[in-house]
């Protein structure tokens, strides 16, 4: 029997259909990016919003392209942290009606170990831990000691902005839409990453595993808009946009990648584990590949899909619920950040 996973951790309403052999039946997810592209970046208000209205529907659907009824399911498992704290209550209401109505297990689980086991669910062969893993998302960038899928020790995360943040706002200097990412990898692909010198914050810092993309955003407003400049100036277009685009998508991938560099030689770790929506971008995934094959690791990248949020990788309450394990419906959220043991 398989169990309803939920996940309203920020702006997107997910659900997914899993059975206990971690096979997703189905995995629908509605994405918010209309709603908040005014004002380029998550309006919290408007997020909870669109939740109460989509996830009844979004269950719904993913319940019928499963073909499955509700007396069918095994538990139902919702991401309680962390995350946005109104849009979290949403996916946890649902989820313990639906679990008080059919008198099944309520299992609550983490948003971020969750996105580091989306790569156990892309895998045919089992991977081998201890692993280090990453996520990078628009609201975290962090790396992780994952000595099993339950047991996460951060070792370190970024200090001012997460990536996905800095990306969202270097679209908006160079003029582009939201979310961020997706714009600054297509106005890249013409630009040259060599035409721009910009900052790699922390990258050459050998004595911790912190991020910093602050100084990165930084430096490129003042590349675009230089002090003295009137308010109104346009932004680049042209061979222009494309070389600064792809001088700071450089910059962001060389901070990463060096700190991932740095978690797999103080670990000694043989594999590498990596989710969240950062890492759908191309040039992140083959820096990460050619990393793990000069050091002879193994690295683990989630498809694109199961990079952003959604509910599929859920499958991580199965975990729980296998050593026997679970919540009561006095259960609540965790919102925040990820600067916790897992």
């Amino acid at each position: 029997m398989p169990l309803l996973a939920i996940e309203t951790t920020c702006d997107e309403t997910a659900a997914a259909v899993i059975t206990r052999g971690r096979s997703v039946l189905a995995s629908v997810v509605a994405s918010q990016d209309a709603l908040h592209a005014r004002w380029r970046g998550v309006v919290p208000e408007v997020a909870s919003r669109a939740h109460v209205e989509r996830i009844v529907p979004v269950i719904d659907e993913a319940m019928s392209r499963a073909g499955i009824a509700r007396r069918d399911l095994e538990a139902v498992a919702v991401a309680v942290r962390p995350g946005l704290v109104g849009s979290l209550l949403v996916g946890l209401a649902a989820a313990k009606g639906i679990a008080a109505a059919l008198s099944v297990p309520l299992v609550g689980y983490d948003h971020v170990a969750a996105h580091l086991y989306a790569c156990r669910l892309a895998r045919p062969e089992p991977i081998r831990d201890p692993c280090v893993g990453l996520v990078a998302s628009g609201g975290h960038t962090s790396l992780f000691l994952v000595r099993s899928p339950l047991d996460l020790e951060r070792l370190g995360g970024t200090i001012d902005d997460a990536a996905g943040e800095a990306f969202d706002k270097a679209a908006s200097l160079l003029g582009l839409g939201y979310p961020g990412g997706p714009w600054i990898e297509r106005a890249a692909a013409g630009g040259d990453p060599r035409a721009h010198r910009l900052p790699r914050p922390l990258a050459g810092d050998r004595d911790r595993l912190d991020f910093s993309f602050s100084g990165l955003k930084t430096a490129l407003r003042y590349l675009v808009r230089p002090p003295g400049a009137p308010a109104d100036t346009p932004p680049p277009t042209g061979r222009r946009l494309a070389d600064l685009a792809a001088s700071f998508q450089q910059a962001a991938v060389d901070s990463i990648v060096a700190k991932i560099d740095l978690a797999l030689a103080r670990t000694g770790c043989r594999t590498l584990l990596v989710g969240g929506g950062v890492t759908a971008n191309a040039l992140l995934r083959a820096t990460l590949e050619a990393l793990a094959h000069d050091r002879g690791v193994a690295v683990a990248i989630p498809p694109r899909e199961l990079c952003t949020d959604n509910a599929a990788m859920g499958a991580i309450a199965w975990e729980r619920i296998e050593r026997g394990d679970d919540d009561g419906l006095d259960l609540d959220v965790r919102p925040g950040t990820d600067r916790r043991r897992t």
